[in-house]
């Protein structure tokens, strides 16, 4: 990296030391579990933006909620882009789950795989975070692995009652949220965005 581009990249973080960081989301849930993962020593926003409907791989579509996101909001973006596969259905239905499950719900989920004898899955969550609109979209993934069964627990956060993490007897919805904020695919995915901000503070980058 050329000296002219690493004074840029500092400049950037100590202007995201004035402002907020804004977590693009609705869901109040979502925004406990980043806050819980990666503390308050980074300062939170959110909002909530009716983006496009991307399709295609889950990277590029975070990449391009990430971009739409920036320029609405002109500032650093968090996003977040969740994906639920099933590994009988060649990870479908993956970055279309939340579709399929304001259609069906957990216990539709969970019908789906009726018939087949293989109902293990994986949960993935990626986040993009940019510090700007013109800036690169960096990307932090996570993957948890489990199966898909008769849902349990509450039903307040999305497909959490049909979710049973690998080594679990219990699915994500009758987890306490510490444990559930260790091994679930977005709490592996923020401990990874953790990592980069921890590395920023070291080297002396605010951010």
């Amino acid at each position: 990296m050329s000296s002219s581009a690493s004074v840029t990249n500092i400049q950037r973080f100590q202007e995201m030391a004035q402002k907020a960081i804004t977590f693009v989301t609705g869901n109040k849930h979502k925004l406990e579990e980043v806050i819980s993962i990666l503390g308050t020593s980074i300062s939170w926003d959110n909002k909530k933006l009716d983006l496009p409907e991307y399709q295609g791989e889950p990277d590029e579509i975070t990449k391009q909620k990430c971009k739409e996101a920036a320029r609405a909001v002109k500032g650093s973006v968090l996003i977040e882009d969740t994906c639920l596969c099933f590994n009988a259905l060649g990870g479908m239905p993956g970055p279309y789950i939340k579709w399929f499950l304001d259609k069906i719900g957990p216990d539709g989920l969970f019908k789906m795989l009726h018939g087949f004898e293989d109902k293990t899955a994986y949960a993935m969550c990626t986040f993009g975070f940019t510090t700007g609109p013109d800036a690169e979209v960096e990307l932090y993934c996570g993957k948890c692995p489990g199966k898909i069964v008769a849902p349990r627990g509450s039903t307040t956060f999305g497909w959490d009652p049909c979710f049973q993490p690998d080594g679990f007897d219990l699915t994500f919805a009758e987890m306490d949220k510490s444990i559930k904020n260790k091994i679930s695919h977005r709490g592996l995915a923020l401990l990874e965005l953790k990592k980069r901000f921890i590395k920023n503070q070291d080297e002396g980058v605010v951010q």
